[in-house]
């Protein structure tokens, strides 16, 4: 049983399993959400919105230093009671050539103290398709738990150059990313699949990758024809939650892709305008400068829009896929609980039927699967706290950063025209001094 899960349920003082159909407490309310005043599924956690605008850019990014001072006061409890002692890596991508494929692997880095290792630092090398083997293994062994996503195997060929440096680097950082929140969670970092994928040398892949989960195991074949009760309100603000980020985080990403898309092709078109001005120059000697700074102004227009669009692909736009895929992770471990309450009540149900029938006892296997439904409720909830923090803290990030690269982006460009009015004024000098003359 996992971290956190209730154990010994009949010892606990708990209700009969009969008036404990659903493990919500009445007096429980639901995520409240409220927006523009009004009720929506909610994105704020019932968490106070400050309306004010800061006097400054000094006064915001203090305003922000502060948050994050306060929010180190609630951190993961989990993190509160026990000092990270295992530190994960992963870099130096490597391209492989062989006559059956081609493939890139990246150097995991593993340095620790726990005495689950043998020793203290490992180093080893993965591709892909061993972190997708990692990520199975997670969710076979830790069905209650939330497995953080991998980014997407499969890209369209034509479109994206897999072996690109720009993708190799993308990837590169999304699995390290992946293999951090792994080595962070207070359960998951003690999965023995974990161990293996950090310290073997080689990987036996070869074992439990047919095997279907143990919850999705006993569903099918105990709660396959039962109808679920409504879930617990509780749970039900989680799927309400989810859907509605999903579909503003979606929104999000699409119109970012096309604004990437059309600052690509207006970077196109930039360079073109530059080269104009620049072969103009060499046919005009009285408006050769002026034409020539136009031209070195276009340049550094040019850099930067180059530097923005690579951040927006590198930085930006893996932020929201990456959460896009979390919020695909989340829904399905909400179903894989559904499920289980399903085969809990289904149990439960016959086994009222039977005790008015024939006055025979509850079985043990019902109390069993009446404390699988509180494990899964216990490790699920701690698991939406855990990513409801990380969300905050990466998405503060990621408009802290989108912010600070619009503005270096707009100070380069303003100080290339600027130069050019510097030029422009100079040459204006010059002739008002040669006519003078």
């Amino acid at each position: 049983m996992s971290v956190g899960a209730p154990r010994g349920l009949a010892s606990s003082g708990q209700k009969p399993i009969a008036e404990i159909l659903h493990p919500l407490s009445a007096a429980e309310e639901p995520l409240s959400v409220t927006v523009g005043g009004e009720k929506e599924a909610g994105l704020t956690n019932g968490t106070p919105v400050e309306t004010s605008s800061p006097a400054s850019a000094s006064s915001l990014f203090s305003r922000l230093q502060l948050d994050e001072d306060l929010e180190a006061d609630v951190l993961d409890p989990y993190t509160l009671a026990e000092t990270r002692d295992l530190f994960v890596t992963v870099d130096d991508p490597k391209k492989h050539v062989s006559t059956m494929e081609t493939y890139i692997t990246y150097r995991v880095s593993t340095k620790t103290s726990r005495i689950e290792f043998d020793l203290p630092e490992y180093y080893v090398r993965r591709r892909y398709q061993d972190f997708d083997w990692l990520r199975i293994k997670l969710e076979d062994s830790q069905p209650t738990h939330l497995i953080p996503p991998l980014p997407e195997k499969f890209v369209m060929k034509g479109v994206v150059d897999r072996f690109s440096e720009e993708f190799v680097e993308t990837r590169m950082k999304a699995l390290d990313k992946f293999l951090k929140r792994v080595a962070d969670h207070p359960v998951l970092s003690f999965n023995p699949h974990l161990n293996a994928f950090l310290s073997a040398k080689d990987l036996n892949k070869r074992q439990g990758l047919a095997l279907l989960t143990k919850v999705g195991e006993s569903v099918k074949h105990v709660a396959g024809g039962y109808k679920l009760r409504p879930r617990p309100a509780e749970f039900c603000a989680m799927g309400d939650y989810l859907d509605t980020f999903s579909q503003k985080l979606g929104t999000i990403d699409r119109i970012a892709q096309r604004i990437l898309k059309e600052q690509s092709e207006y970077l196109t078109e930039l360079r073109e305008y530059g080269t104009v001005y620049s072969s103009w120059a060499g046919s005009e000697e009285e408006l050769q400068r002026p034409l020539e700074g136009v031209a070195s102004c276009v340049t550094t227009c040019c850099r930067a829009l180059e530097e923005q669009c690579e951040n927006m692909s590198q930085d930006s736009l893996p932020v929201l896929r990456e959460y896009l895929l979390y919020i695909e992770s989340m829904k399905n471990v909400l179903r894989k609980r559904d499920q289980t309450q399903a085969e809990y009540e289904g149990r439960l149900e016959a086994a009222i039927l039977r005790k008015q029938e024939d006055k025979t006892p509850i079985p043990v296997e019902v109390e069993k699967c009446q404390d699988k439904v509180e494990c899964f409720n216990a490790d699920l909830k701690a698991d939406w706290e855990r990513w409801q923090s990380n969300k905050r803290q990466d998405f503060k990030q990621f408009l802290i950063d989108m912010a600070d690269k619009n503005i270096t982006h707009y100070e380069k460009c303003q100080a290339g025209w600027e130069s050019l009015i510097t030029l422009l004024q100079e040459k204006q000098t010059e002739d008002k001094t040669s006519d003078t003359n």
